[in-house]
């Protein structure tokens, strides 16, 4: 758990230099936990935030969300953030015809989920004139496609440019849609015009 936190304050503070010298060639499981934490963290805030989230299932709320977190930590995180790496390796073979390996592709995807982990948060109704703003999240959404990025530009020697070009479909698939950031820009947009009239 502390090697998590710490590759998690890390990645936030320093991603250049936490991308250069925190991915390792091969070795996928310190990342596939870092994004099973993240996930865990994420849907756990929403549930606490908005309970009428959680899932229906024999045994009551708490016993949902338990099954819910298994079930997220178990098929749905791994699976997302392979299928999402593979579609990054597929649209990095015609940009790059040097790269580093699917492994550190992995690993780039899930550390650039680190600030997703509190991207349920609501920003208080008070500090919004009574709306209700799903700011933090599409912030939290915005910096994790920025943290793709980086991390693809730093592991794969490559132009911010390329990096933008060959992640904009995987982080419209983590950001936009798991971590629901297009919903959030979208509604947040919405308020803020309305707010404003």
């Amino acid at each position: 758990m502390a090697g998590i936190l710490r590759a998690w304050v890390a990645v936030l503070v320093h991603p250049r230099r936490f991308f250069r010298d925190g991915v390792a060639p091969g070795d996928q499981a310190p990342g596939l936990l870092f994004a099973i934490f993240v996930a865990l963290v994420y849907q756990s805030l929403q549930f606490a935030v908005s309970p009428a989230t959680i899932p229906t299932i024999e045994g009551g709320p708490v016993a949902s969300a338990v099954v819910a977190l298994l079930v997220i930590a178990l098929f749905v995180a791994p699976a997302l953030l392979h299928l999402t790496a593979a579609i990054q390796t597929a649209l990095l073979i015609p940009l790059l015809s040097e790269r580093a390996g699917v492994s550190e592709t992995v690993q780039v995807i899930a550390y650039a989920t680190a600030p997703c982990a509190f991207a349920a948060v609501p920003i208080p109704k008070l500090l919004t004139a009574g709306f209700e703003i799903p700011g933090i999240r599409a912030v939290c959404a915005a910096y994790g496609a920025v943290l793709l990025v980086i991390g693809i530009s730093e592991v794969h020697q490559t132009s911010v440019p390329k990096a933008i070009l060959a992640s904009f479909v995987p982080a419209g698939v983590i950001f936009g849609y798991a971590f629901r950031g297009f919903e959030a820009f979208s509604t947040t947009v919405s308020v803020l015009a309305t707010a404003l009239t």
